[in-house]
């Protein structure tokens, strides 16, 4: 699975943006996706997962309120709507798919997309 995310840049607090992640390949072999971010200094941290048909949500706590992830089955792609923006979202922001594919688990990261929150 190949994964091509897309949508971040520069926003000032209280704005909105709205990351994708697109996946191409053996796409009917994806269970879960989710969105990760990270900051210099910082671990990975998860954002935000979906699964299956979009049955099961989490987000972090730092998410909850203000982002929204959904998924396109038909269009292969992840989204995460992220509204009230604050600095501290600032970050490099990753999208994770996980499946089995011929029985083995695998775990799949896009390119990082950049978000600043900035005035």
């Amino acid at each position: 699975v190949q994964l091509a995310v897309s949508g971040g840049g520069l926003v000032q607090p209280g704005g909105s943006l709205r990351l994708s992640c697109a996946a191409s390949g053996s796409t009917s072999s994806i269970n879960a996706m989710g969105w990760y971010r990270q900051v210099p200094g910082k671990q990975r941290e998860l954002v935000a997962s979906i699964t299956g048909g979009g049955g099961n949500i989490n987000y972090a706590d730092s998410a909850k309120g203000r982002f929204t992830i959904s998924r396109d089955n038909a269009k292969s792609t992840m989204y995460l709507q992220m509204n009230s923006l604050k600095p501290e979202d600032t970050a490099v922001y990753y999208c994770n798919v996980e499946g089995y594919y011929m029985g083995s688990y695998y775990s799949a990261w896009g390119q990082g997309t950049q978000v600043t929150v900035s005035s």
